[in-house]
């Protein structure tokens, strides 16, 4: 698909007119740059919504087939109606609904925590496999006395030592530096591309 510039020059300009009314103190673009950031709300909700809706017809299109994982379909399908119903008849306050998200929403983190540790288990024991270095060593050393720390034994509780000390210095010092570094990779990754966008070497907006 070739790009179009129209659409590139829009993209470009709004992205410019939100831009400058950040850091220029000019009256008349603060006004501006709401009005734009509300269309971008209004456009996300309406995106969001065209992504259900094509959920739902995908899933009911495989229920209808009766193919194979289809009884899935039907749970995802009597999951998102009953949320649906109960949303629209209650409001996002009631307790009703708040019981609702809290079943979906609980349940498919527990899931998901689970995978991502049995996930992240089986890829290091094949890193140790792989390649027994020493930092393959230090993660191995330092995921297993983060999760022996983690422990509470049914009749003793936390390990002392590991519990009281080991665990926090763990969470507040080389943890939470981790963490720091993926945020400030994933903030100056989200500059770059938005600049790259803006700048038109990149053309999502226009088939590229």
């Amino acid at each position: 698909m070739k790009p179009r510039p129209v659409t590139a020059a829009i993209a470009i300009a709004v992205g410019i007119i939100i831009l400058l009314g950040y850091f220029l103190p000019i009256p008349l673009l603060v006004p501006v740059r709401i009005e734009l950031l509300h269309w971008a709300v209004i456009l996300a909700g309406v995106a969001v919504l065209v992504g259900v809706g094509n959920l739902f017809s995908v899933h009911f299109q495989k229920l209808r087939r009766r193919e194979k994982g289809s009884v899935y379909s039907l749970t995802l399908l009597v999951a998102m109606l009953a949320t649906l119903l109960v949303g629209v008849l209650t409001g996002p306050d009631h307790p009703w609904m708040q019981a609702v998200v809290t079943a979906i929403i609980i349940p498919a983190e527990a899931s998901l925590m689970a995978l991502l540790a049995v996930t992240l288990l089986y890829a290091s024991i094949r890193l140790l496999r792989r390649r027994a270095d020493t930092m393959t060593i230090v993660f191995l050393g330092s995921a297993i006395l983060m999760l022996a720390a983690s422990i509470s034994l049914p009749l003793l509780g936390e390990i002392p030592i590991l519990g009281d000390w080991v665990r926090p210095w763990l969470i507040y010092t080389p943890v939470a530096g981790g963490a720091r570094g993926l945020l400030l990779g994933v903030a100056l990754g989200a500059l770059v591309t938005g600049l790259r966008a803006l700048f038109a070497l990149d053309r999502p907006y226009g088939g590229k």
